[in-house]
């Protein structure tokens, strides 16, 4: 079914509380099965139809009927297609983020029971465009893609991420008409890859978990229950495989090996909690560190220098795969206009900056929002990923000059987000979406015209390593 799927990601969740200015963030790496799937940043309007319309998957025989109101929503979609599918990531006009999704995997018993529907279900590439357009929080998120589930059937089992001022939700897709969802504490973060990654859920308790209505009478009518009384529902309805713990483990491990340093864990256990509490307050730039890993200071880094068989044992979190990574931020204490900042990498995130956009607007930078189907200087997507061609050869050469160009980039993003936030916050702007347009405007240029700089310098350092080079005396 899937021409262009998006299934090998890394999401991570941070509620309030666990946070340095109290905002709620949830990020996502979008990996693809191919190197090269572009893709763009996107703003849609809002908008108010005379009468429902109906969306027709281009992937599947997916329909539904959409509600006449459409909220302005952002989105990171394949840039190639002739359609906004796969569009992955965003926030609309009433400060409510989706990120989806990550594939995840049920395990064969549950599947007997109550099948995917890959004919007629809901997929990936349609979830954002159905769902973050028409819900005013979180929570309604995860009911309105419930119902959707229950009643058309879902064709892949996913992990989706919803956040809103207050909370942040996480919600599985188990079979084909069963997912469960919980609420993230205000104090916790939690990482997933691939797996599906909720444990004990609680029914009954709908403040912190939204559940199926068919789900405890499933788990009943055919004895799935592998513990005593609870529900968990990773061991209920996930996998535990070997190919989990090379690919899927490791990147939870290493990611709270980096935010709650003083546990000790295996890579490979098939124990790592869904939540966690880190051992100091997040910011932005701690989640694109956990989204940018690849096992750094452990023999397991595939840039690193540690065996071979070491260095392929773990799939890294960023990957040459990765299409974007994105994080979403809601802040609070400012006004609703400004409160939304939506972070985009494009490209292998290793090498490539992070970019804060505002997201009450109705453009985004041309370099971001239009990517052509080759490489063109001109497009934010093309010229980051020349980053990673030229540096990885020679990581550990380049390495300080990458990680000294994506700080000065967002030093100088922070620095732009600062001024305008006041700006806004004073009252002084006659425009405030002109503003807001102006300064995503400027922190596009900020990076692109730092890219250029970097590839100059990378270029022009490379050029001394060439093999094709052989000196006898000065003259030769």
């Amino acid at each position: 079914m899937k021409k262009n799927s998006h299934a090998s990601c890394t999401s991570f969740l941070a509620g309030k509380k666990a946070t340095l200015d109290g905002s709620t963030m949830i990020g996502r790496n979008e990996d693809n099965y191919v190197v090269l799937a572009p893709q763009r940043f996107a703003v849609h309007p809002h908008l108010e139809r005379d009468h429902e319309e109906t969306y027709h998957s281009h992937l599947n025989g997916f329909t539904i009927d959409l509600p006449k109101v459409r909220f302005r929503y952002t989105s990171t979609p394949d840039a190639v297609d002739a359609y906004d599918t796969y569009e992955g990531s965003g926030i609309n006009e009433n400060n409510v983020a989706m990120s989806a999704t990550e594939s995840i995997y049920a395990n064969a018993r549950v599947l007997g029971y109550d099948p995917l529907n890959t004919e007629t279900g809901i997929a990936e590439e349609s979830m954002n465009t159905v769902v973050l357009p028409y819900i005013t929080s979180a929570r309604d998120g995860v009911l309105r893609l419930g119902k959707i589930v229950e009643t058309h059937g879902a064709a892949e089992s996913n992990g989706m991420l919803f956040a809103d001022k207050d909370e942040v939700w996480y919600m599985e897709i188990a079979t084909g008409h069963l997912w469960a969802a919980q609420r993230i504490p205000d104090d916790c973060y939690a990482v997933v890859a691939n797996q599906m990654a909720l444990q004990e859920i609680d029914p009954d308790d709908q403040e912190n978990f939204l559940v199926a209505p068919g789900l405890v009478d499933f788990v009943e009518k055919y004895h799935l229950n592998t513990g005593f009384g609870t529900l968990n529902f990773r061991n209920i309805f996930g996998t535990q495989t070997e190919f989990d713990h090379h690919y899927n483990t490791p990147r939870v491990w290493y990611s709270q090996k980096f935010l709650t340093p003083d546990v000790e864990q295996s890579p490979i256990s098939n124990d790592l909690p869904f939540l966690r509490k880190a051992n100091r307050k997040l910011g932005p730039e701690d989640v694109q560190f956990v989204l940018s890993s690849h096992y750094q200071e452990t023999p397991y880094d595939p840039l690193g220098n540690g065996s071979k068989e070491d260095r392929t044992r773990f799939r890294a979190v960023s990957l040459n795969r990765t299409q974007n990574s994105h994080i979403m931020q809601i802040r609070p204490n400012v006004p609703d206009e400004i409160a939304g900042i939506h972070w985009v990498a494009f490209g292998t995130n290793v090498f490539t900056p992070s970019v804060p956009f505002y997201t009450s607007i109705s453009k985004v930078p041309e370099s971001y929002a239009v990517t052509p189907e080759k490489l063109t200087m001109d497009s934010a997507y093309w010229l980051h990923r020349i980053i990673a061609v030229i540096a990885e050869p020679h990581f550990r050469m380049f390495e300080k000059s990458v990680n000294d160009f994506k700080n000065k980039v967002h030093s100088l993003c922070l620095a732009n987000l600062a001024k305008t936030d006041a700006q806004i916050e004073a009252g002084e702007a006659l425009n405030s979406q002109q503003l807001l347009e102006a300064a995503n405007a400027q922190n596009a240029a900020i990076a692109n015209e730092k890219t250029l700089e970097l590839l100059q310098q990378l270029t022009t350092d490379s050029l001394a390593l060439s093999k094709l080079s052989f000196t006898m005396d000065e003259n030769l």
